[in-house]
């Protein structure tokens, strides 16, 4: 919906960001993400929060990311259909339902090409 909006109603040359407004840290994302494995993978022996681990090599980096979509919004009318928990589980759901997938990403199988219309 994003994209037809921007192409039908955008601007030439303009820049549009997409987000949800929804700014949460890294570690909140990474606690949510535990959180709905938790629910849907559960581990007998322990939380997936307690796989959390910090390492010494990005010290103070990465703290978090944020996107302004009020252009988008306010110039083109368009706003998120999901929030963030919603989103979230939907994307969980979609690597746990396609581990082919995944095992080709650690394996290098996988060449960056299209993959979000395939079933």
């Amino acid at each position: 919906r994003a994209l037809w909006q921007v192409l039908t109603q955008g601007k030439i040359g303009q820049t549009y960001n997409i987000g949800g407004h929804n700014q949460r840290t890294n570690l909140q994302v990474v606690k949510a993400i535990c959180d709905r494995l938790d629910h849907l993978r559960p581990n007998a022996s322990q939380s997936h929060a307690d796989l959390i681990r910090f390492v010494p090599d990005r010290p103070g980096h990465d703290w978090r990311y944020a996107i302004d979509a009020g252009k988008i919004q306010s110039q083109l009318g368009w706003t998120p259909q999901e929030n963030f928990d919603s989103g979230l589980d939907k994307t969980i759901r979609w690597y746990l339902a396609h581990p082919d997938w995944s095992q080709g990403v650690q394996k290098g199988i996988y060449g960056g090409e299209r993959l979000g219309t395939r079933a």
